[in-house]
């Protein structure tokens, strides 16, 4: 009987806690776009993930309320964050502060693909573009 129990409760808990598990290599742009594309993999309160295409380059801007972790999954760029600039490849990861002025230009004949992560949820409103 013990044993059913704990059958049915590893059931049941596998269920309710499981996560998709998307491979983001896998992840492919589904319209045509001339600079940049987004799309939003998931959300809560605490953060929003997004997956970015860029072709040509991001503007320099900032996020007054939101922090940002960039996980690059394919490409070649040129960041610029705070007037400081660094290459940045697949396979890099970093971390933007709040309310930090940041830009990039891509140097691949590729689209670069990243995977942006902004804290708290990210609504679409705190984004500030430098004159």
């Amino acid at each position: 009987m013990k044993i059913f129990v704990l059958f049915i409760f590893l059931t049941i808990s596998n269920f309710s806690f499981s996560q998709e598990i998307t491979n983001l290599k896998d992840i492919q742009p589904d319209k045509e776009f001339e600079n940049i594309l987004v799309k939003k993999l998931d959300t809560d309160s605490n953060s929003t993930a997004f997956i970015i295409w860029i072709k040509k380059v991001v503007k320099s801007h900032k996020h007054e309320t939101h922090s940002e972790i960039i996980s690059v999954i394919e490409g070649k760029g040129v960041m610029t964050i705070n007037n400081k600039t660094f290459d940045i490849k697949s396979g890099d990861y970093f971390r933007i502060p709040k309310n930090t002025f940041h830009s990039l230009t891509v140097k691949s004949e590729e689209p670069m693909k990243v995977l942006s992560v902004q804290s708290p949820e990210f609504l679409g409103k705190d984004r500030v573009f430098k004159n």
